[in-house]
């Protein structure tokens, strides 16, 4: 099965990969490995925002995190040439939540995008991983992503 038909198959729909809206791009590829730029949770109704812990539930902020990850896989995708058959491997995600001072569960959010790469990847979507919680995030989003995917 292609990586198309399986995101397929998951009901997922690709977006356009968001442009950059800052001084930087967003995405890098130095050999095999393409660095992906911090993708928020944003989608086209307006996307998660807000505090996870305060106006923000843990199950709100993972299917954030899982938003994060669909962001993700367009970015890897204009990477790959529209080709995402290309991908070798997740190698590392970089996870941050806007959390409220007494929410601690940062590594189950991430879990949100973690759990999609599997899915979508397999064993090959298995990765090293980061779960930061932050004060803030642009725009007020609930949570942002960045990976290290290697490529053929």
């Amino acid at each position: 099965m292609t990586i198309e038909a399986r995101i397929a198959e998951l009901g997922i729909v690709l977006p356009e990969p968001a442009k950059a809206v800052a001084n930087y791009v967003p995405f890098v590829q130095t050999g095999a490995v393409v660095h992906i730029s911090g993708q928020l949770s944003n989608d086209a109704s307006g996307g998660i925002k807000g505090t996870v812990g305060v106006d923000v539930t843990p199950e709100q902020a993972n299917a954030a995190a899982r938003l994060c990850g669909v962001n993700l896989l367009a970015q890897i995708k204009a990477a790959c040439d529209g080709d995402l058959n290309r991908v070798v491997r997740i190698v590392k995600l970089g996870g941050f939540v806007q959390a409220g001072p007494d929410f601690e569960a940062i590594p189950a959010v991430i879990n949100g995008c973690s759990d999609l790469m599997v899915e979508v990847f397999g064993d090959a979507g298995r990765h090293a991983r980061s779960a930061v919680g932050v004060y803030k995030l642009p725009l007020g989003f609930a949570v942002e992503i960045d990976a290290i995917v290697e490529i053929r």
